[in-house]
């Protein structure tokens, strides 16, 4: 049986477990994975292009498991009242490719983003750091502030974006959490004013310079979200140019990355080298770090396998006849016409035999 989580499930489980831990639990789950890179079969994502969007499959797989991600980028849905990002995934055996968990990934890869961002962060950014700008307060922006509250302790979000009523949902959603300070912005320069941390989280498909380097500060971190599929970036080449960059898999952010904007030659850093101690994080207090984010199927594997994980614990979910179960595996017909008995079985036959077209030799 295939354990099937729809969205339902996944706020069930939120609600049940508490955003913290499932943003903890899922950054702890993705941390273990980068620790053993060498384990997994890595591929760029396959990318389906068109004028408006992007759709893609993000598949890996390591000697016990297989998945997969389907996901979109669409951002003139909004327009229409549809997501600009939605995805589902799937967890299967390596042994027998038999599929373990069909989830929803929508709700999911939103987590498990700001559960990136949040664990590349704590090896990147400043130890003191208690302030963070939030450059984009579309459908992530809760996930990066809470995160970046919750398990990082950032003490101020500061919030801008061209949609004034984006940033007024923020606020609203944001209002519960009385120990983080939100401040409102008039422009992206005067929300990264003073910031230990700078996040961005446009959705454009434009090559922007959302971040410029008169306002990049010594010591900051910069988590770059937003750019991440060809012809999408967010910051301005020379802020990449200062800065040390970290990547996920660079033979993918070359081309969907900020790094895009820069010749091959220019040197990024694989987060695995620094989670397994092979590299430090930061070098000093004022070097200015940035994270090439555009998220990585290593990053779903992990998020598939804490569903998957948690979903058992807490009997989340539904069990699926996905996969027909015939008594003699050989024998799939018998099992698609095994419901019928006698008569019907007889009459089924009969009419197949009706539909087939006759051969008339000349």
């Amino acid at each position: 049986m295939t354990r099937y989580i729809d969205v339902n499930d996944v706020s069930k489980l939120i609600q049940e477990v508490g955003i913290t831990r499932v943003l903890t639990s899922m950054a702890s789950y993705v941390e273990q994975d980068y620790r053993r890179w060498h384990t997994f079969d890595k591929t760029a994502r396959v990318a389906s292009h068109s004028p408006d969007g992007v759709i893609e499959l993000m598949p890996t797989s390591d000697a016990k498991h297989y998945s997969f991600k389907y996901v979109n980028g669409h951002p003139k849905n909004t327009k229409a009242d549809l997501l600009t990002v939605m995805a589902f995934g799937v967890l299967a055996d390596v042994d027998t490719g038999y599929p373990l968990l069909l989830s929803e990934m929508t709700l999911t890869t939103a987590i498990r983003t700001a559960a990136t961002s949040v664990l590349f962060a704590r090896f990147l950014a400043r130890k003191d750091a208690r302030s963070m700008a939030l450059i984009g307060n579309g459908a992530q922006s809760e996930f990066q502030a809470i995160a970046f509250h919750e398990v990082l302790g950032i003490k101020e979000v500061r919030l801008f974006d061209v949609d004034e009523e984006a940033t007024e949902k923020l606020m609203r959603n944001l209002a519960p959490f009385r120990q983080l300070r939100v401040v409102r912005c008039d422009s992206t320069a005067d929300a990264a004013r003073g910031a230990d941390i700078v996040t961005t989280v446009t959705a454009d498909k434009t090559n922007a310079t959302i971040l410029t380097p008169d306002m990049i500060e010594a010591g900051m971190h910069i988590n770059a979200v937003g750019g991440d599929c060809p012809g999408k970036t967010e910051l301005h080449a020379d802020v990449l140019r200062r800065s040390r960059v970290v990547v996920e898999y660079e033979p993918q952010t070359r081309i969907e990355g900020e790094i895009q904007q820069l010749p091959v030659d220019f040197p990024v850093t694989e987060f695995h080298r620094i989670v397994s101690g092979e590299e430090k994080g930061r070098e000093s207090a004022e070097q200015v770090t940035v994270f090439d984010s555009v998220g990585f199927a290593l990053e779903d594997f992990s998020a598939l396998r804490y569903l998957y994980a948690v979903s058992r614990e807490r009997n989340i979910g539904t069990e699926l006849d996905l996969i027909p179960a015939p008594h003699d595996p050989k024998d799939l017909y018998g099992m698609a016409i095994g419901s019928l008995h006698g008569e019907r079985a007889a009459a089924a036959v009969e009419a197949a035999q009706a539909q087939t077209p006759v051969l008339i030799r000349h």
